[in-house]
């Protein structure tokens, strides 16, 4: 196909007068159906990856046929562009409007009812892949030269853009809308907001990384804050658990994008709202994953193994543990657990059995916190259950129940740690870490009672940094075991 002529571009009819064909992927929505579709089938089976690669050699149109046969989308939660679709809405009501995309049909026509609006939908059919050049030659063929406005996000769309009446970019920056100015005429541009730092800073969640403090436990516990080298070797431990857990809470965003849509908070998380691009998500997962390995290997090789068991069960509770009922909870309090491990391996000494005892049993009341608030927020909600996971608010009563007991034990575990002989060696004044188990009792007790009213966050551990009594109970707890010690 040739571009247009000068009299051609000369004698524009008036927009109403021209169909308008909407881009979908990066701008309808803020997402890619193709790489949503993709994840939402890894989340059910992780080894789907292989067939993909198959399908994948006999063409990208295929790839999103079978894919899109294999999974359901819901149209209600993507993250749709509001300016973008304000403003088709209102074309929508003066002329004809076309969604025109290289999804999948099966998606695309979801979308498309979902919307509303659209008279027609133009799409990857499983043969040709409708993106680019295949693109502008089905439009040039449905209405001519010049016949049609095209709204796009990208640079792949000024193939389009070069047969088109009128072109409206969706865009961070001015690139892409200068470039089709040399092609046709700009009719509009949506300014996209740039993916920033404090985006990654979140996607990261580097405010959980205050969870990997625990690898820290064994090099107090062990009375060793003085000595350079193991705070050193603490140190490096923190940040490979923090890259690591960073790489599994991008994955698990990734494949979680369905469920934290349909959760109050989760539903801005920056892949979820399409802040941040999905196809950036494995790169990075990768590369902090690999950083996170390499800076592992300076450690003792049992601290490579306690991270790597770490990952591989991380892994796992992603994939499909989270989805088990109470095995979750007992994964999560292991992978606490498998921090102190961890701190041990990296100071060489050996794990303390009541130290871990009293981690399995405190964590597992938190985890069991975690659930007990999701299922008060479904109940809330009027649901049935906790969005991805299999509980339902029937067992709401029942995780309170026994979250609070494992919160009593570890206090239990604390107190018979106390008249031990392990504690007479390394406190001077053993007995007075009694004072501790009120504390702890007081602790527990009050957190589970602030989960029951429904008004603690989601995540009980980021409640107890961020508490200001909890604080307060944090310190006497260490001026007690700092008199235990003198």
């Amino acid at each position: 196909m040739e571009s247009l002529s000068v009299k051609a571009r000369a004698d524009r009819p008036p927009p109403e007068c021209v169909p308008l064909c909407v881009d979908l992927d990066g701008t309808l929505i803020r997402s890619d159906l193709l790489v949503e579709s993709a994840l939402a089938l890894l989340s059910h089976n992780p080894l789907s990856i292989f067939p993909m690669l198959g399908w994948l050699l006999r063409g990208k149109a295929h790839l999103k046929r079978e894919i899109a046969s294999r999974v359901s989308l819901d149209p209600t939660h993507l993250p749709y562009n509001t300016d973008v679709l304000a403003w088709v809405r209102e074309q929508q009501a003066v002329r004809s409007v076309v969604l025109c995309t290289a999804s999948d049909a099966e998606l695309a026509e979801a979308v498309a009812t979902h919307v509303g609006g659209f008279d027609a939908v133009l799409a990857s059919d499983g043969q040709r892949n409708l993106s680019g050049s295949n693109k502008a030659q089905v439009l040039v063929e449905q209405y001519g030269e010049g016949g049609f406005d095209y709204v796009g996000n990208a640079s792949v769309d000024l193939k389009v853009w070069k047969y088109a009446h009128a072109a409206v970019t969706v865009e961070s920056g001015t690139s892409l809308s200068q470039a089709a100015a040399r092609l046709t005429t700009v009719e509009k541009r949506f300014e996209l907001p740039v993916a920033g730092l404090r985006h990654w800073v979140k996607a990261l969640r580097v405010h959980q990384w205050i969870k990997n403090a625990l690898v820290f436990l064994p090099l107090l516990a062990a009375h060793r804050l003085f000595e350079v080298d193991a705070v050193l070797a603490t140190v490096l431990a923190f940040v490979c658990f923090s890259l690591c857990a960073s790489s599994v809470y991008i994955t698990n965003d990734l494949l979680d994008l369905g469920s934290d849509r349909q959760h109050h908070r989760k539903k801005n998380r920056p892949f979820a709202a399409g802040h941040l691009p999905l196809v950036a998500g494995p790169i990075v997962a990768l590369g902090l994953l690999i950083i996170s390995f390499g800076l592992a290997t300076l450690l003792h090789e049992i601290f490579v193994g306690v991270l790597a068991g770490y990952y591989v069960l991380t892994s796992a509770y992603s994939f499909r543990f989270k989805r088990v009922v109470m095995l979750d909870v007992v994964v999560l309090a292991t992978l606490y657990t498998s921090r102190i491990i961890a701190g041990t391996a990296a100071i060489h000494t050996k794990p303390s059995f009541w130290l871990l005892a009293f981690s399995m049993f405190l964590f597992l009341s938190l985890a069991m916190v975690k659930r007990y608030i999701e299922l008060l927020s479904a109940q809330k909600a009027g649901k049935i259950n906790a969005s991805g996971r299999g509980y339902d608010i029937g067992d709401i009563p029942l995780i309170q129940s026994l979250g609070a007991a494992s919160g009593y034990l570890s206090v239990l575990v604390l107190a018979l740690y106390i008249d031990s002989p392990d504690s007479r060696i390394l406190y001077h004044h053993p007995h007075y870490l009694w004072l501790l188990c009120p504390v702890l009792l007081y602790w527990i007790s009050r957190t589970w009672a602030i989960a029951h009213r429904g008004i603690m966050h989601d995540d009980p551990v980021v409640f107890a940094v961020t508490d200001r009594l909890s604080r307060v109970l944090l310190v006497m707890a260490a001026l007690v075991i700092l008199f235990a010690i003198q």
